[in-house]
């Protein structure tokens, strides 16, 4: 495994991260959720994601009964807040009161004294951003937090909040959680700029495009039973993927990952990897055969020709817009 600094912060994370969007409630999800934990950390990954939103709670308390065994100072945990976690006007969104009681449940719902990095979810239009960084101030401060960060933040967003921090001398944003895979390139126009002018690094989700750059969905075919876009309650962003020029287009990345001796995850892994603003890709794994494969990207250097061939086959797509 491979290391980066967060932004310009001190913190190293593994350039491959674990995420656990799409979780958890049965025993048999805890199973698996164990399992691909430890075969994580077997593997050098250090970077654990969740979110309280992620089953209202439950993708949490399945990471933290995970990651019980393992001693805290050895990995770096990190959640979220913003979403709503119930139906009062003051469940949701960025308001001090509704981050320092959300960290609170979500230290219980982990196990744990303090979170490394804590995120923002999304930018919250009510609530002045100067209320929202200095709660995220307070929290370090109290030590519940080390870092704060945010994710899917727009470049003037990002670019304010960084203005405000300086200007209230208030610790720094260190990252930012945007999707980014080969279809969705958006914070390459002036996120990814903006971010590293004021010392953010990108922990990016989505690196394999919910699966898509699996190479398990052909065009034509049948999907597969047992993979996310069959599943009727969390296939409701891939599902815009199912077309067959977009299919069309993975086969021939699959080829091009073959001429370079990688498998088709492995090399969209790297692509993402190649981008020095990118401290860490958080897959998803159900099993711990999708982690081993997939941490062999970090070693993969992808030459200027194998670069070239990926930019043609993504220009035949290149007006095509995921459903978000």
């Amino acid at each position: 495994m491979k290391y980066r600094r967060v932004g310009n912060s001190g913190i190293q994370v593994s350039e491959i991260g674990l995420g656990s969007w799409l979780t958890y409630g049965t025993a048999a999800e805890q199973e698996a959720a164990d399992a691909c934990i430890r075969s994580a950390f077997d593997l050098g990954i250090n970077f654990f994601d969740t979110a309280n939103a992620y089953n209202r709670g439950a993708g949490e308390e399945a990471v933290g009964a995970a990651l019980k065994p393992y001693r805290r100072s050895s990995y770096v945990l990190s959640t979220k807040v913003y979403f709503p976690m119930d139906s009062g006007p003051n469940d949701r969104g960025l308001s001090r009161k509704h981050i320092m009681e959300q960290c609170e449940a979500s230290l219980k719902r982990l196990g744990t004294d303090y979170i490394d990095i804590y995120f923002c979810h999304r930018y919250d239009e009510g609530t002045p951003l100067e209320e929202t960084l200095r709660a995220l101030d307070d929290l370090t401060a109290q030590g519940k937090i080390l870092y704060a960060a945010v994710s899917e933040w727009s470049g003037p967003q990002i670019a304010e909040a960084a203005e405000i921090g300086r200007r209230l001398n208030l610790r720094p944003l260190i990252a930012n959680q945007p999707i980014y895979n080969m279809f969705e390139r958006y914070i390459e126009k002036d996120v990814m700029g903006v971010s590293a002018r004021n010392g953010i690094g990108q922990v990016v989700f989505s690196p394999l495009a919910q699966g898509i750059l699996t190479g398990k969905y052909k065009p034509g075919a049948e999907l597969p039973q047992d993979s996310r876009a069959a599943n009727d309650q969390v296939n409701g962003v891939i599902r815009s993927y199912l077309q067959d020029r977009v299919l069309e287009c993975v086969q021939k990345l699959e080829e091009t990952a073959a001429r370079a001796g990688l498998t088709l995850s492995q090399l969209a892994l790297a692509w993402v990897l190649r981008r020095p603003e990118v401290s860490s890709a958080i897959i998803g794994a159900s099993r711990p055969s999708q982690i081993e494969e997939n941490v062999k990207a970090v070693e993969a250097q992808l030459p200027e020709e194998i670069l070239t061939e990926i930019e043609a086959v993504l220009h035949e797509v290149r007006d095509f817009a995921p459903a978000r």
